[in-house]
């Protein structure tokens, strides 16, 4: 597999310590892979973070070379490009952990997306956080969605 698009969404609930990740991945023919996990943190950025940090890790475990990543957090793509420095104690190490393995990609970008554009991805992190089987676009189905 060379080339990969992700797109990626994390969601907290500000009242408890619940996050999930939402993470929708399309291969040049089409086939869509979906991820939904809870993830231990009630911060939306780390929860941003880890849908990158899974999507990159998927992208590499299937030999992806070239990886265009689509994400409506303004704070990680602008880190992740260098237009932010990311200062936070609490986000600093899964940015660490993003920015290396991005290294071992031929080619990677990442871009800002207007949220109702990523609403598979959103759906998917909401899901992840209320632990309940999400009603996915007919696009890919239900047994295709790892974390449950």
């Amino acid at each position: 597999m060379s080339h990969l698009v992700a797109y990626i969404d994390g969601s907290s609930r500000s009242n408890s310590s619940a996050s999930g990740i939402g993470v929708v991945i399309e291969d040049a023919s089409g086939r869509r892979v979906a991820i939904a996990e809870r993830v231990p943190s009630g911060d939306n950025n780390y929860a941003e973070y880890a849908a990158l940090l899974a999507a990159l890790n998927y992208a590499a475990a299937s030999g992806c070379r070239r990886l265009q990543v689509f994400s409506d957090s303004e704070v990680v793509v602008r880190q992740i490009t260098g237009h932010y420095q990311c200062r936070s104690r609490g986000l600093r190490q899964i940015y660490e952990s993003c920015k290396s393995v991005i290294e071992g990609f031929e080619h990677f970008a990442i871009t800002h997306i207007r949220r109702e554009h990523n609403s598979d991805a959103n759906q998917l992190a909401h899901a992840a956080v209320e632990r309940r089987e999400p009603s996915l676009s007919a696009a890919f189905s239900a047994t295709e969605v790892a974390g449950y």
